[in-house]
């Protein structure tokens, strides 16, 4: 075991018997109601995980979507130490945003796997997207090419996955669909923060069930952003000089704000931002 790794081992083992191994179950149950946390994140999470800093190299295949997932995941995984790099050479950890379409997106990634573990067999690397929600376990299998396996509704959970992976070499996957997630706190990470353009999603997942199609099953259920936080991030790139916003979803047709609160906190804020217009069209 190499001191880098010495040092990483230490710190988990420390925190982890002092925020975790300690406690009693009474520890984590809430003293009164208006204590149940309402993140979905892990609340010791932020303490175990290792403050060294670490590079983390991106390809992103397919659609608009999965563009928005991986400036998501970044804004994720900068929280926890991760800085983006644009070089292989420089990258502890390779991530690569699939598609599952069509069988020639999933080819493209296979022959991409192969060529990255050529280039760098110590790199570790992660599968996200759709394809890992439809492969799940396949890809750690098969040839031995991949490390995490990560679905889209399980962003939040990559830390804890590459950490994992990191300390003790062990294969990590995460393939859980969500009714609720949206991602609607975080305010992704733009990869081109001088574009006058910019995506905002606003719903995701599919209740269609085509024969054609996959998206129901590599996306999940229909769930919906409350109008508050796509009001909010828009503004947010307002402010950033952003001239023009598009919505995303996976059926933006379907999209409603099931919130109590939408209609009657909202409706008088909305109006367009001086020098925008709006293009409609109806279905």
């Amino acid at each position: 075991m190499n001191q880098r790794h010495a040092l990483k081992l230490f710190n988990f083992s420390k925190n982890y018997y002092s925020n975790v191994a300690t406690k009693t179950l009474k520890d984590f149950m809430p003293s009164t109601i208006g204590d149940i946390p309402t993140s979905p994140s892990v609340t010791y999470i932020q303490d175990i995980i290792s403050p060294l800093q670490r590079k983390v190299y991106i390809e992103t295949y397919g659609c608009q979507m999965n563009v928005n997932d991986t400036e998501i995941v970044l804004s994720i995984l900068q929280k926890f130490n991760y800085v983006r790099t644009v070089k292989t050479d420089d990258a502890d950890v390779a991530l690569l945003m699939t598609c599952a379409i069509r069988d020639q997106a999933e080819n493209r990634v296979w022959e991409r796997l192969h060529s990255l573990k050529h280039q760098k067999p110590q790199m570790k690397i992660a599968v996200l997207g759709c394809m890992a929600e439809r492969l799940k376990s396949q890809l750690l299998e098969k040839k031995k090419l991949v490390d995490v396996v990560c679905g889209p509704d399980a962003y939040r959970d990559l830390p804890r996955l590459l950490e994992d992976m990191d300390l003790y070499g062990k294969q990590g996957m995460n393939v859980m669909l969500s009714l609720e997630e949206t991602y609607a706190d975080l305010k992704p990470v733009r990869f081109d923060e001088k574009s006058p353009k910019a995506f905002v999603s606003i719903m995701r997942g599919c209740d269609n069930m085509c024969s054609y199609c996959i998206v129901p099953f590599t996306r999940g259920r229909e769930r919906s952003r409350d109008m508050e936080s796509i009001i909010d991030e828009v503004g947010f790139l307002v402010d950033k000089g952003v001239k023009e916003i598009t919505l995303l979803g996976q059926n933006v047709n379907s999209y409603r704000d099931v919130s109590n609160d939408s209609e009657e906190n909202i409706n008088g804020e909305t109006q367009l931002s001086k020098g925008f217009s709006t293009i409609y069209k109806p279905k």
